[in-house]
């Protein structure tokens, strides 16, 4: 996932780089000169002092920031000469440095590495970034200045890209609510700034409720099935959490946790399961039920003021998708396959239980149990099998960064001498095929309580010809982090979770824009999944495979014969993985077209309705997120825009489609995508980018035959 920041609109107002301004006082007291926020890093490429930053630095840094900001852009606002390009368009990209730099350090933090204090921070600055937006793209005089510049853009010697700016900023403004009436624009911003508190409550609740979430056991039988290396991990998060003589399993994001393929007491997955699908339905003060219900609610009204018949009318305009009648045409190829197929596979798995006697009726924490018994079954293949051979940092490097040189030309240096946030972290420069580099790349590999859940990647530093800045991107997921001693190994899925983020990566670390604001991965939601996603390809490369699969003790390489059995399990289980994300999805956009006069809902009743609706209410296949805990629609910036998932999904396997057509991985190909899409960010209209790299408009065949759903 490419995170998008917790604040709402703070993403179009995090990537206006900038000039400083000098360290006076504010509504937070007096700004410390010593205050490491206050001023561009001097570390390599910009990259943040960790080992100097406080958290006592962020508030005064933040609300320097913002007020700063606002200074400059009211300059720009009040230029009594014509508006141009320069002294409008290019100023405003000039403009709040020092909010963009302490936002992004604060979102590293609060995303990864939080604590009390920063999440205090967070929700008490939440209203007031949401108002400094506004107080920005609702300025009358700042938009007539942009308008003037758009209405006579076709008259410009500007450069393509210039033009793409132009036309990026007048939307934004319109979007933002630039056009409304001062009354309109006043009751907008109330809605607004009660939103971005209510997210960042959400975001702190739904952590809070995860942690407390973890399941607890005291009986070792009780976990019967996990392996001695979960085993181990298990009760080292016991005894870091005081439960000595104790075992916990910490909750993942997803509604199904991954201990649940491994557990044969079936009483112990139903308890984790509920732990997962009800952890912030306790009725205390992490339920986020109420939360939501109001979000959703005030979103309808945000649309209502201007203009749109629901919230995602409003936010797909931006899109490739454009409207929720394109993306509900797209959905709805998918829901009748996905869903028979995943009948079939509930057959053969409610098959499975009675040959064995169970004498029950599958359920949604028996699904990956029995699924992998089934898959055994059918493929002879066992997960335990197959982690040796994949150790956490042997995929790093013999895999995700042996494809990037492959296609790239790109090699990694690790350093030691950059100050990090968390002892895990790891850094490396990113050298291109001339020798010089091009970023820096942090990765964040392994689960703490306080990090939210997933994984994602974002930038420290946006790249930026104009403010002559080489991107500074990381990636954060939540692996299981070994006992001291053992070796981190991961699943398959996690290997391509490794893949994706770093597709993320490259995507930002090929950045090669003039603005910031349509640099890199700052592109739609439904096009910024394309580059990762078909970096996921990789991993089975036979070319990057056969690298990095080398079995942690013997160093020898997996045997063909597993490797054949992994390949022919690729359509396994499909079924059931696509019903759960098109349940997702389609809740996200149920939620996100109710009517502008809505009541607030029900949250339980609203969901089951919504799931109902679409068909996508399977008993034993639970959305792959609930309402009460899909952080990505209701605090990540993906509201309206889970689907991109599903539809980057096309457009990755479409374009991997032409890969296998011209000769698969070689560096003519790796130039080329790189050339055509990974270096370009928001520069062109997504369609064209990807009609001009893949020859014509997005099939969905390629991804229904990836499936398993449709033959070649």
């Amino acid at each position: 996932m490419k995170t998008v920041h917790f604040l709402p609109l703070i993403a179009m107002a995090i990537t206006l780089a900038s000039c400083g301004g000098g360290h006076q006082s504010n509504s937070a007291g007096s700004v410390s000169a010593d205050n490491p926020l206050l001023n561009a890093s001097t570390l390599p490429l910009q990259a943040p002092p960790f080992d100097k930053i406080k958290d006592a630095h962020f508030k005064p840094a933040m609300e320097e920031g913002m007020k700063q900001r606002l200074a400059e852009v009211q300059k720009i606002a009040d230029n009594p000469d014509a508006p141009t390009f320069e002294n409008t368009l290019a100023a405003l990209e000039k403009s709040g440095q020092l909010l963009t730099r302490v936002n992004y350090v604060f979102n590293v933090l609060t995303g990864a590495n939080t604590n009390p204090t920063l999440q205090k921070i967070q929700e008490e600055e939440a209203p007031k970034l949401s108002a400094n937006q506004d107080a920005i793209f609702l300025n009358s005089k700042l938009f007539k200045r942009v308008e003037a510049v758009y209405k006579k853009l076709e008259t410009l010697k500007l450069d393509a890209e210039s033009k793409r700016l132009v036309e990026f900023y007048y939307q934004k403004f319109v979007l933002a609510g630039a056009n409304l009436n001062d009354a309109d624009k006043e009751a907008l911003k109330k809605l607004n700034a009660e939103d971005a508190t209510l997210e960042a409550k959400f975001t702190n609740k739904l952590l809070a409720a995860a942690k407390a979430g973890a399941l607890v056991v005291s009986d070792k039988a009780e976990l019967a099935g996990l392996s001695p290396g979960a085993l181990d991990a298990a009760a080292q998060a016991a005894k870091a959490a005081k439960m000595d003589g104790k075992w916990l399993i910490p909750l993942q994001n997803t509604t199904q946790q991954p201990s649940l393929q491994s557990l044969s007491n079936r009483a112990t997955r139903q308890k984790l399961f509920e732990a997962s699908y009800t952890r912030a339905e306790k009725n205390d003060t992490n339920d986020t039920r109420a939360t939501i219900a109001r979000i959703a609610q005030i979103r309808t009204q945000q649309a209502k003021l201007l203009g749109f018949a629901n919230y995602a009318a409003w936010k797909l305009q931006d899109q490739m998708a454009k409207t929720p009648g394109a993306v509900e045409k797209f959905v709805s190829q998918l829901v009748g396959p996905a869903t028979a197929k995943a009948g079939r596979e509930a057959a053969d798995i409610q098959a499975l239980i009675d040959q064995q006697k169970g004498g029950f009726k599958l359920e949604p924490y028996d699904w990956n149990f029995y699924a992998e018994q089934v898959r055994k079954a059918k493929f002879n293949l066992d997960e335990s099998e197959i982690k040796p051979y994949f150790e956490l940092n042997n995929v790093l490097q013999n895999g995700v960064f042996y494809a990037a040189n492959q296609l790239y030309g790109l090699t990694f240096k690790e350093r030691k001498d950059l100050p990090v946030y968390q002892a895990d972290v790891r850094v490396f420069d990113v050298i291109d095929q001339d020798g010089s580099q091009i970023g820096l790349f942090y990765c964040d590999y392994f689960k703490r309580d306080n990090k939210s859940g997933g994984a994602w990647m974002s930038n420290m530093v946006d790249q930026s010809k104009l403010q002559n800045q080489k991107p500074v991107v990381y990636n954060v997921c939540n692996f299981t982090k070994p006992a001291p001693g053992q070796p981190a190994l991961i699943s398959f899925d996690d290997v391509t979770t490794m893949f994706h983020e770093f597709g993320h990566a490259l995507h930002g670390l090929f950045a090669n824009q003039q603005y910031a604001s349509i640099s890199g991965s700052n592109t739609a939601r439904d096009f910024v999944e394309f580059p990762s996603q078909f970096n996921e390809h990789w991993a089975l490369d036979p070319q990057v495979f056969k690298h990095y699969a080398v079995h942690y003790q013997t160093h020898q390489p997996m045997p063909q014969a597993l490797v054949d059995k992994i390949k022919k399990a690729g359509t396994f289980n499909q079924g059931y993985a696509l019903t759960e994300l098109l349940a997702a999805a389609d809740l996200d956009m149920q939620w996100h077209t109710l009517g502008a006069n809505a009541p607030l809902q029900d949250v339980d009743k609203f969901e089951a309705q919504a799931l109902h609706n679409t068909h996508l209410d399977l008993p034993q296949v639970p959305t792959r997120y609930r309402s009460s805990y899909f952080l990505h629609i209701w605090s990540n910036g993906y509201a309206a825009g889970y689907y991109a998932y599903l539809w980057t999904e096309m457009l990755d396997d479409d374009a991997f489609a032409w890969f296998t057509e011209n000769g698969g991985l070689n560096r003519k190909n790796g130039q080329r995508f790189r050339d055509m899409v990974l270096s370009r960010g928001n520069t062109e209209d997504y369609n064209k980018m990807f009609a001009d790299f893949r020859g014509h408009a997005p099939s969905i065949h390629p991804m229904l035959v990836k499936r398993g759903l449709v033959e070649k």
